[in-house]
């Protein structure tokens, strides 16, 4: 059995988990070692005990390591283990790391400079706007986005990252091999082939639940220098993941909402608790000032070319008026998923201007 084999049985085995596998290593060394340890010499470690030392002898019996390496190679998955040198410093940081990391796509999306986004699922067309805004500007900064493929501002975050061409990884509260939200598999394939990654510590066939999002949400602020919450309620899975993110010594970022909306209590608690007010991209990137040593700050990319004949074409359709979106999508035949992103970039290189109900209007 290798090192990373003997980690995908212990990441299988529910007793287990990365605090009790480091004690086990500070005793018994190199985890391949570990289940040929007699059971009571397991047991007798310090916060291990009976049960947890027989599920290690008996693991055969819950898990069939043949099977999952097969199912791994079959979907073109990868595995990076805890002790691999290209596991994400950052996250192997943390009190309980994941053992294992399923991955499909490149890791590079997760070493750089990262902010996690995350916010409701219930997320208004304000929090949307301004999560794919932040997602785009952030990526164009050269700052990786990590988030959670949920809907909402999870999805609005990824799809502003990849319209700016930036890095962006999502970390699933399911195994690689059940998508979820099913929607967003396209959005999913997306990431990949642009170079982003989808990450996931659970064995294949894991389904998600209530159990399984907040471990996830450890990893998402594990990842990331710094967490940026965009609509929350004050009981919500975002609230989970920035409190994880404060045990973790992260930066919190916070993004003010209208007082009569329950999806922005939460953000604002956090900012009365200390989170940073964020009203721009500008107060994300003046604290990475402070969070790294210059030697660490991201590269922005280069300034915009010429304009592409999407975005021509949608400046045309503009013209001088001041038109929704969906005025602007007849108008230019293009499909609607392209205009929105199109839009935005244009947005973002300062030619057009977003007003409120949708509207746009060319600023040249």
């Amino acid at each position: 059995m290798t090192r990373t084999e003997a980690y995908l049985v212990l990441n299988s085995l529910r007793l287990v988990g990365p605090v009790r596998v480091r004690k086990l290593r500070e005793v018994f060394g190199p985890v391949e070692g570990l289940f040929a340890q007699p059971t009571q010499r397991l047991a007798g470690v310090e916060g291990i005990g009976q049960a947890v030392a027989e599920s290690i002898r008996g693991w055969e019996k819950a898990f069939d390591l043949a099977v999952e390496l097969e199912k791994i190679r079959k979907l073109g998955l990868k595995v990076i283990d805890f002790e691999d040198p290209d596991y994400p410093a950052l996250l192997r940081e943390i009190h309980d790391p994941p053992l294992v990391l399923y991955y499909r796509g490149s890791l590079d999306a997760v070493k750089g400079t990262c902010i996690g986004v995350v916010g409701t699922r219930d997320a208004s067309g304000y929090g949307i706007d301004l999560a794919k805004k932040l997602g785009y500007q952030l990526a164009f900064a050269g700052i990786g986005v990590v988030s959670g493929l949920a809907r909402g501002i999870d999805t609005a975050a990824h799809q502003g990252a990849l319209a700016a061409k930036g890095k962006t990884a999502a970390v699933l509260g399911c195994s690689l091999d059940q998508i979820y939200p099913a929607e967003n598999h396209v959005l999913a394939e997306k990431m990949v082939e642009a170079g982003g990654c989808l990450l996931s510590e659970f064995c294949l066939g894991t389904p998600p639940d209530r159990q399984t999002f907040p471990m996830r949400n450890r990893i998402v602020s594990g990842l990331s220098k710094g967490l940026l919450v965009i609509e929350a309620a004050r009981a919500s899975g975002a609230m989970i993941t920035a409190r994880q993110a404060l045990e973790q010594g992260r930066q919190v970022f916070a993004v003010p909402g209208r007082i009569d909306q329950p999806q922005s209590g939460g953000c604002h608690q956090l900012i009365k608790d200390g989170a940073r007010l964020v009203e721009s991209v500008e107060d994300v990137l003046a604290e990475f000032e402070f969070l790294l040593p210059r030697s660490e700050m991201p590269t922005p990319a280069p300034p915009p070319g010429n304009l592409n004949a999407e975005e021509r074409r949608i400046l045309e359709a503009l013209g001088r008026d001041e038109l929704q979106v969906d005025v602007v999508t007849r108008k230019c035949g293009l499909p609607s998923p392209v205009v929105s992103a199109t839009l935005l970039k244009l947005e973002m290189k300062h030619r057009v201007r977003q007003m409120p109900g949708k509207v746009f209007t060319r600023i040249d």
